[in-house]
């Protein structure tokens, strides 16, 4: 009973598909659910994840005219300004909110 795959001359242990002479065989699975890599938590949902964590953080951002500090949600949903120059820092745009230009930002330490 040999097995081979539809999708390459030789098939390997890490082809997602096994194919067997009656069709298509139960499948292999490609990435090892365990230990899954750090890139594919991070696309999937939040609450899918081996272990819960949010998309979202807080983040210190720095005004381009004044250099004074504000602390931002990443997903505020309305525009945020600074202390010192009433400069608009970031606005809403329906999920992360948008820097303006010149602000520098890092995220912050939970």
């Amino acid at each position: 009973n040999a097995t081979f795959c539809f999708y390459s001359d030789n098939c390997s242990v890490s082809c997602r598909y096994v194919c067997s002479v009656g069709g298509l065989s139960t499948s292999a699975l490609a990435r090892d659910l365990l230990h899954p890599s750090i890139e594919l938590q991070r696309r999937q949902h939040k609450k899918k994840r081996l272990v819960q964590s949010p998309n979202s953080y807080f983040m210190d951002v720095k005004c381009p005219g004044c250099y004074k500090i504000t602390t931002v949600f990443s997903h505020a949903q309305t525009v945020v300004l600074c202390v010192g120059c009433a400069t608009v820092l970031c606005q809403s745009s329906g999920g992360k909110a948008r820097l303006t230009e010149g602000c520098s930002f890092r995220k912050k330490q939970h």
